[in-house]
């Protein structure tokens, strides 16, 4: 195996915490000499169809874990998706029914798969436990703790004294016992997760010295911002890119992010070393050094970005699919065709509104409107800009209309 020092070297590159690192030290030692593997433990509740970059943070360092030789253990949290994470949260989360949680489920080790070794992975769903348990079984899982230190939790403060105060619902405080009783179940030397999680994976080291057991590492990971540069990314903001999205999707969105989390991108979605990272991103950089140019760096970032989820052709191809739109003012090279009965027409002519809302573009009439107000609709190889949201419009079979730069189709008649 590899020695400590270059083993904790890789673990802590784009940490936030090693909870307590000196027990980690140790547990690498013990592995080095015994020749047996650490069994790191990373938890995902199927709350939505997409695993997203923000997810991939503390799976690439599950990754890392993978080469480093230890056992990759994944929680698929079927029973806790069902009490909904508390962490990070303002107000409870919206309940999914059982139904909802295993459709999400479906395809999540697919899209995992593309970060993690799954096939090498220990993959463990953890209804495998709590679908067990009995009325007795719960509540001698919460006598593990109090409402004292629940209380702790920051999110549960905020809400507990926030004027008016909000609801904390008592499941919601199943959550970190649930998590933590997951380490016990797995017997985990290691867990990962964001910063926002530490109360959790710290509950996992209580409930494990309770049972008896080592207790593991709490290792968490930056929260990444996403799209707008601001929020945590997230299914529920949209602000996010999807590790199963199209590869000219993944590059056009990694292309809309501020230049100022360039820098976190980088650190947290690529392998670049952290001196290479602030070159980049001009951080810390003299007057004398070499600058690298936002637009440079933030293509760089978007191909790499799509490199790992699609391929090094993927990702430029869809870079220069990407120049050819914004860069150049060309139209997409694939045009969706949008079907229109030519007796929609009258005298081959529509109104730009009623076409609008044929192809798709819009959803009603006053929209159209609106659109056509703001300038942002054209039409034809020459791009005319209709401004009349009244004119009638000649339409012929491969007629490109516009809707700004992003929304482009054509007309199919028949």
């Amino acid at each position: 195996m590899i020695p400590v020092e270059e083993q904790l070297a890789r673990i802590r590159r784009g940490c936030d915490a090693i909870v307590p690192e000196d027990e980690l030290r140790r547990k690498l030692e013990r592995s080095l000499a015994t020749g047996k593997p650490l069994r790191v433990k990373y938890g995902i509740d199927p709350t939505g169809i997409d695993v997203h970059l923000g997810h991939t943070v503390p799976l690439r360092k599950l990754r890392v874990f993978q080469e480093l030789g230890h056992q990759a253990v994944l929680i698929i949290g079927d029973y806790t998706a069902m009490v909904g994470d508390p962490s990070g949260r303002d107000v409870t989360r919206t309940r999914l029914t059982p139904e909802k949680i295993a459709a999400n489920a479906h395809d999540y080790l697919a899209q995992i798969r593309k970060v993690v070794d799954v096939d090498k992975a220990e993959v463990r769903h953890n209804g495998e436990w709590f679908g067990k348990y009995s009325f007795l079984d719960v509540l001698a899982l919460t006598g593990k703790t109090t409402v004292q230190r629940m209380l702790e939790r920051d999110d549960f403060t905020k809400r507990f004294r926030a004027v008016p105060s909000k609801p904390i619902y008592l499941h919601e405080c199943l959550y970190p016992l649930m998590q933590g009783q997951d380490s016990v179940e797995i017997r985990a030397d290691v867990e990962l997760g964001g910063s926002e999680q530490l109360f959790n994976l710290n509950m996992g080291r209580e409930l494990q010295k309770d049972a008896g057991q080592e207790p593991q590492i709490c290792i968490t990971m930056p929260i990444l911002r996403g799209l707008d540069g601001e929020r945590r990314m997230g299914k529920s903001l949209g602000n996010y890119i999807g590790v199963g999205e199209p590869a000219y999707d993944q590059f056009a969105k990694a292309m809309s992010i501020p230049d100022s989390i360039m820098g976190e991108w980088f650190l947290l979605l690529t392998d670049r070393s952290p001196s290479n990272v602030r070159t980049l991103t001009n951080e810390g950089a003299g007057p004398e050094d070499t600058h690298t140019h936002p637009m440079v760096a933030k293509k760089m970032l978007g191909r790499e970005i799509v490199t790992a989820y699609h391929g090094a052709d993927a990702a430029h191809a869809a870079q220069a699919e990407w120049e050819r739109r914004f860069s150049m003012g060309q139209d997409p090279s694939d045009i969706p065709a949008i079907a229109i009965s030519p007796t929609d027409l009258v005298d081959g002519t529509l109104p730009i509104g009623k076409l609008l809302v044929l192809l798709g573009l819009v959803k009603s009439g006053n929209e159209a409107r609106q659109k056509v107000t703001e300038g942002a609709v054209t039409v034809g190889p020459d791009r005319t800009k209709i401004a009349d949201p009244k004119v009638a419009v000649p339409v012929l079979d491969g007629l490109i209309v516009r809707l700004g730069t992003k929304k482009v189709v054509k007309v199919k008649l028949g």
